[in-house]
């Protein structure tokens, strides 16, 4: 199956009332770690992305609620429920992005926002903010969809692996997003939805 896409931008902040109603969407596991998060735009991209998985589940498979998550030794969530169905969520300010599959996923989205020449030229060997963000995407969409560390993100981008596929997405405005993958089938149109109609 191709991989299933989905993309919230959140153009305003959470009520105290809209928090709750998300927070009961979260697996309990979930709930805990988000206790957590101190800085509250911090915890309302988390709930948001979390929202938009219960979203997608429910869309893709038409589960009522999201199952217990757990992460792989190398941090990599996954449902001990249902070993079957891959996912991966992302956030950055202001959005979030989530990818579905029968296989092993990864993606990532980022808002395009200052970084130093030096820094872009030492991580990417880039000159523009532009350029920055769509190695570092394609880099960690791809490192998250191995289950690999955040090692795999610095140094020289490596080509992709035999059987590996990586595609730039249509989001936002601002914001550069991909999806890491073994399908043979390109991905769908992401659904791509604003705050207040997700909730």
């Amino acid at each position: 199956m191709a991989v299933a896409l989905w993309a919230a931008r959140m153009e305003r902040l959470l009520s105290g009332r809209e928090e709750k109603a998300m927070t009961l969407l979260l697996p309990e596991s979930r709930r805990q770690r988000l206790e957590r998060v101190q800085r509250s735009d911090k915890r309302q991209e988390v709930l948001c992305a979390y929202t938009m998985l219960y979203l997608a589940l429910r869309q893709q498979y038409g589960w009522r609620r999201t199952p217990e998550i757990e992460l792989s030794s190398m941090g990599k969530p996954f449902f001990p429920e249902f070993p079957e169905v891959h996912f991966n969520i992302s956030h950055t300010a202001g959005a979030v992005l989530v990818g579905v599959s029968d296989e092993p996923v990864g993606v990532d989205i980022e808002r395009i926002r200052p970084v130093s020449l030096r820094y872009m030229q030492r991580i990417a060997g880039v000159a523009t903010e532009e350029a920055f963000y769509r190695s570092w995407v394609c880099r960690e969409a791809r490192a998250k969809r191995a289950g690999a560390g955040i090692g795999a993100l610095i140094g020289q981008e490596s080509p992709l692996q035999n059987g590996e596929h990586f595609y730039f997405l249509d989001v936002f405005d601002g914001y550069v997003a991909g999806v890491a993958t073994r399908s043979e089938e390109e991905p769908g149109k992401v659904h791509k939805y604003f705050l207040d109609e997700i909730l």
